[in-house]
């Protein structure tokens, strides 16, 4: 039973072991100290083909949930790289938009919350005005059914200047009024770009419904960051004051432990190891998880 005396701390499930089902990865992130997993729905075959899931395969992943006591109230929906909702192409455009609109049918069977989605207009192809100006319609007509459904939808802060930070997400907000349409900072990317991390949290903590916590190395003049897969403590992020900050703001939202660690010799060792240093870090800056 999920407990209402602290925020949740989350594992995405590509840090998972891969060779595992649903009720394995439930109850490995369980006895690892976690809450709860973030379900992806990336641009591989494998991934995508779960908005297609029958109602029975529904099910069966609802009564894991249930019976492990690990919810999965959140999906990283990073297909739109495959299928962005920017396109110049109509074709792509409408697979995109199907891609949403299942995306939201599978959360509300799932019990699935919050809706992570890619702050890029396009992924593989260079943007402009126009993918910029399809990129808004999209989301304008995804935050209409994610409201009809009570489905949160949440812009990441990406590794991309179109969404680089939370003020760029607020001129968003300002164009989408809508409480359904919050913003999932990561830490690591807004570090990795220099901004002012108190400046651009307390501006924007009122959208804030989720936080990546995750490391990174900053964007310069001669090197362009990196934003996956750099161990904890060894990038550009201060976690001890980045916690200060939240407690300053009174954040009660939860947070979600980002990693690709499925392929390690020991991912399980790695979560384990990953959860204890960002709890002691949490201990530095004054923020109590338990």
């Amino acid at each position: 039973m999920y407990s209402l005396d602290k925020p949740a701390l989350g594992i995405y499930e590509k840090a998972l072991p891969p060779d595992t089902s649903w009720r394995e990865k439930l109850e490995i992130a369980r006895d690892a100290g976690f809450d709860f997993i973030e379900i992806s729905v990336d641009e591989t075959d494998l991934r995508l083909s779960r908005l297609d899931w029958t109602q029975d395969e529904r099910n069966s992943l609802v009564k894991d949930i249930a019976e492990t006591g690990v919810r999965i109230p959140s999906m990283c929906l990073s297909g739109h790289r495959k299928f962005p909702l920017g396109s110049e192409d109509s074709e792509t455009r409408d697979k995109a938009l199907l891609m949403m609109k299942k995306a939201i049918e599978l959360a509300v069977d799932l019990g699935v919350r919050n809706i992570q989605l890619a702050g890029y207009d396009v992924y593989y192809t260079a943007g402009n005005k126009t993918t910029r100006k399809n990129f808004l319609e999209g989301l304008k007509q995804a935050v209409a059914w994610a409201s009809k459904a009570e489905v949160m939808l949440s812009m990441e802060i990406m590794d991309h200047p179109l969404m680089n930070s939370i003020s760029r997400f607020l001129e968003y907000a300002e164009m989408i009024p809508s409480p359904w349409f919050t913003v999932y900072p990561d830490i690591g990317n807004i570090s990795a770009w220099g901004y002012d991390i108190e400046s651009e949290f307390t501006k924007g903590i009122h959208k804030v419904s989720s936080i990546h916590l995750k490391d990174t190395l900053a964007v310069s003049g001669v090197f362009n960051g990196k934003f996956k897969e750099v161990p904890f403590g060894e990038g550009c992020v201060d976690f001890p004051d980045f916690f200060r900050i939240l407690n300053k703001l009174n954040y009660q939202g939860p947070f979600l432990i980002e990693m690709w660690t499925e392929k390690a010799e020991d991912p399980i060792a790695e979560i384990k190891n990953a959860r204890k240093w960002l709890l002691d870090r949490m201990k530095e800056g004054g923020f109590t998880l338990c």
